[in-house]
Order: structure tokens, then sequence, then C-alpha cells
């Protein structure tokens, strides 16, 4: 094709330059544009402009902290927009807005996802952060309690134990978590081989739909409440609030650690106890090099007295060599703060500090790998017990019956370098490629909670989710997950990197 000649372009220089009386002015900002839409649909005399801000706004960069370090770089995305939202109109008129603007939304509660999906987009976003939404309400004499999305499951516990000493709920260990997005993927604790998970025990919840509607159990229907209990309310609309079943616990409870190295063979034992022995007891073990070999740590929550659990386990577990001067009796509230200690020192936080294959063949083989990395260490969660009785499509997490133990891969480091990083991920990846032969295989399961990009990532339009990840995390329940992802969101409009397809993405790629 010829190129245009110079008295053609002389031309369209003299026609554009003629018109721009006549031009349409330049369209608004995005922030602009946004504040008039939440002015229009949010009930509230807040003045929105306290709670949107752009990255002009000098409070934008403290509104926006990032919790996971090797997310927090010069070179990592930053929303177009955040949205501090104070009450549940605020969150509705958001959901609008960043529709009607064509723009990508992420839901922040507590921001504790490990890939960061919840406030980090490749394409322009708006992040709605859920902050300031952390109200609980506990009612002891109906054995219920309601906690907004952002209230940490310590703030829970705390205002659980504030008003009864003879109640808990099974949750995470870690209590700067949110319970947004802690129970919507599924939530597991101490607890579980008593009670099951934390969704296990959700009752009731109130989210806000793609058009903006506030729906409780009754108006969302049984569909939708089965599939954000453990398939992530993101990718189905934003939750607001969960209404829990508190449990009862007695009102002395025991907990313990035992430190041994692989020679003295306590865990060849553990495997064949943990998942097997009374309900009320669970033993978590903690695999970490030391030295020329691995150190192997017994913490363990029983729900009952010492005196109770001594016996089980000197009949059962001898190798533990457990004893009574290992063991604390305390309140419940008093084995969470316990638990939050790394080291699980015996003087535990106060209460209030949380408002703030062959198994032995393959042991040998991890614990040889970990020595050789020298940094990973690796978290076994015992579970049978009350997660045995539960089905498997109860709802969303299907790890359930046949399952003995869920593993967790960690390292940290202190270097900021991006060459460190990329070392320590590799051990990661090194250690997990070496577990493969010893886990759950066709498909090889994932916990939702533990994020992981590296098993697939949605491509949107492509049909990577089923064939790649969603099995991983879902098993069978993953085409009723599609199936009310089309039925609430059929335009996909709440999406990330692993989020739930609708049918038209899931069969897009055979067309």
């Amino acid at each position: 094709m010829a190129k245009p000649s110079l008295a053609y372009l002389f031309t369209a220089f003299v026609f554009l330059s003629v018109s721009t009386s006549s031009a349409q002015p330049p369209n608004p900002p995005l922030s602009d544009t946004f504040l008039s839409c939440l002015t229009q649909h949010a009930n509230s005399s807040t003045p929105h402009s306290n709670i949107v801000f752009d990255n002009t706004n000098p409070n934008f960069t403290t509104v926006l902290p990032n919790y996971i370090a090797r997310l927090n770089t010069p070179l990592t995305p930053k929303p177009l927009l955040i949205v501090t939202v104070l009450q549940e109109s605020h969150v509705q008129a958001t959901v609008i807005c960043a529709k009607s603007t064509n723009v990508q939304l992420r839901i922040r509660s507590g921001g504790h996802d490990y890939e960061g999906l919840s406030y980090v987009s490749q394409n322009p976003f708006i992040l709605l952060d859920m902050f300031n939404l952390h109200r609980i309400t506990v009612d002891v004499k109906n054995e219920v309690a309601m906690g907004q999305a952002s209230a940490t499951l310590g703030e829970v516990y705390y205002r659980i134990w504030d008003s009864s000493k003879v109640h808990g709920f099974p949750a995470s260990v870690c209590p700067i978590v949110a319970v947004g997005g802690h129970i919507s993927g599924g939530g597991y604790g101490n607890m579980l081989r008593k009670y099951g998970l934390s969704v296990d025990n959700v009752i009731d919840a109130q989210i806000v739909d793609v058009k903006g509607n506030l729906l409780n159990r009754q108006t969302m229907g049984d569909d939708l409440f089965w599939a954000i209990r453990g398939g992530r309310v993101a990718s189905f609309g934003v939750v607001v609030l969960f209404t829990i079943k508190i449990v009862p616990v007695p009102e002395t409870v025991t907990f313990f650690r035992v430190d041994k190295t692989l020679e003295e063979n306590a865990t060849d034992l553990w495997q064949q106890v943990a998942p097997t022995t009374d309900d009320r007891l669970f033993m978590r073990l903690l695999l970490a090099p030391s030295g020329k070999t691995v150190r192997a740590s017994v913490m363990a929550l029983f729900l009952g007295e010492a005196n109770e659990v001594l016996p089980i386990l000197e009949k059962e577990f001898p190798l533990l060599g457990l004893k009574k001067v290992n063991c604390t009796e305390a309140h419940w509230i008093d084995s969470v703060a316990w638990f939050n200690d790394d080291q699980g020192s015996k003087n535990g936080a106060k209460p209030e500090t949380l408002l703030n294959a062959n198994p032995r063949e393959g042991l040998e083989i991890i614990w040889k790998k970990m020595i050789e990395l020298g940094e990973m260490g690796l978290v076994f969660n015992p579970y049978r017990g009350k997660m045995a009785q539960i089905p498997s499509d109860a709802t969303p997490f299907p790890h359930r019956k046949g399952n003995l133990f869920k593993a967790r891969y960690s390292v940290s480091w202190k270097d900021p370098s991006p060459a460190a990083a990329q070392n320590f991920l590799n051990q990661t990846r090194e250690l997990h490629s070496c577990m493969t032969p010893y886990v759950s295989k066709n498909p090889r399961s994932a916990f939702l909670n533990y994020r992981d990009l590296d098993i697939g990532v949605n491509s949107f339009g492509k049909n990577s989710f089923q064939e790649v990840y969603g099995a991983k995390y879902f098993n069978d329940n993953l085409q009723r997950l599609v199936k009310v992802k089309t039925a609430v969101d059929p335009e996909n409009f709440f999406r990330n990197e692993q989020s739930i397809p609708g049918f038209v993405v899931m069969t897009d790629r055979y067309r």
C-alpha cells in the first residue's frame, strides 16, 4: 500500500484544526465519574470524596498497604481508585459504578491472599477495601455470632470469649486473617476434627451481587449460598457479613508442644495416630531443617483436661513421650493465643493480643530434600474425625473422607532482591515436586486458601480453568460452581486469575 502523500497529510491536519471548535469535550477523570455515580447510588450522608482515593491523593499510599512483601514493589500494579466503604450501601454502589465504568473490581477484606489477587491485577482496576466493615455481634443464648467481612478472626475469638468462656469457633490459628476471605475459601483450624471447617458452621450470609442487590441466605437461594461457602465469594459477589454457629468448648482445654528429631522416629507413629485418635485431639506436625537433621514439632490442642489426654497418648503414641509437665491447661482462648506464637511458648500471649505412598519411605525422601534445601518448612494438619463424616459435596470444599492430612509448604526470607525471591520460590517448587508420589492424584488436590498461581490461571476465554486448576481446588464440585456462576454473573464481572468462569467462558475455545 502506498504511503500517504504530503498533501493528504496536510489536508488532514487542516481538517482537524478547523474542527476543534466543535469537538466533544474530553472525558472527565475516572474519579469524577465514579464519585458522581457513587453519589447517585449510595444511600449515605457521608461525603463520598472522603472514601474514594486516586493516586493524586496524598493518603493513597497509606490506604494501600501491601501485606505480602514480595508484592510490595514499585512495579506492583496499583489500583486506579481505592474505595474505603463504610456501610453496605457503599458496597452496593461501588459494584454498580465499577460495572458502569467498565473497570475491573478487586475486593480486599484482610488482604492475605497468598498471590495478592485481592488487591493486585494486571488490568486497570478499582480496589474495594472492606477494612472499615468489621462489626461483630455475639448471641450466646442462640449460639450464633455475626462478623463483617474485615473483622479479623482474632477479634471474633475475643468477642466470643468475652461473652462466654465455654464457646469458640473452628477457624484459623492465625488471628489476623479476616472473616471474608478465610471463611469463603473453606477455613480450617485446630477444632476441625471435632467440628469440621469454618464453612460447615456458617448459617447465613449477606452478599452484594453483580446488580448491586444486598442478599441474604433466603433471597440468594440454596445454590449461591452453597457456592460462597468454600468456592470464594469473590467469583460471585462481595461478602459483607457471615452469620456463624459458635460451638461448645470445655472450660479447660489442654495444649502442648513436643520436639523430636527424625532419628527419634516419632513422625512414624504420628502419621498413624493423628488422623485416627480421639476427635477432640488435634496434633499438628511441623517439620523444619535443623543442621544435618530435621526437627519435628508436634503442637496439639485437646478439648479436655490433661489427665484425659495423657493416657490416650501413652497408649496410642508412646514415642511422643508426653508428660504432664509439657501440658498447659487453660481456657480455649489461651490456646488460640498460644498457637499464634511461632515458638509455641508455654506462656502464651494474653487474649487481648488477638485484637491486634510408603509413608516411611516418603518421609525419608522429604527429610533429605528439606536438609538439602536448608530453608523450607512443612506443616501437616490431620483430618478425619468430623471431616470424614461430612459429604464431599456438602460445600464446595471437597477434601473430606479419604484424606489423612493437608500439607503446607512455607519459606520466608529477608533479602528484598528479586533474585532471592526467585531462589526461595524455586525451593518451594522443588519440595512440592518431591512430594508428588505421596499425595493425592488425578488430580493432585490443592486448598483454595493456599492460593498458588503455579497450578494454573484463568485465560478468560480459554478453558485453562477446567483443565488446570479448577478440579484441583474443587474436584467434582467444579461443575456446580460453574453453573451457579453462569446464573448469577453471566458476564463474568467478578473475576480474577483463579475465579470461577461461567459456561460461556468454559466452552469458548470449542466454537
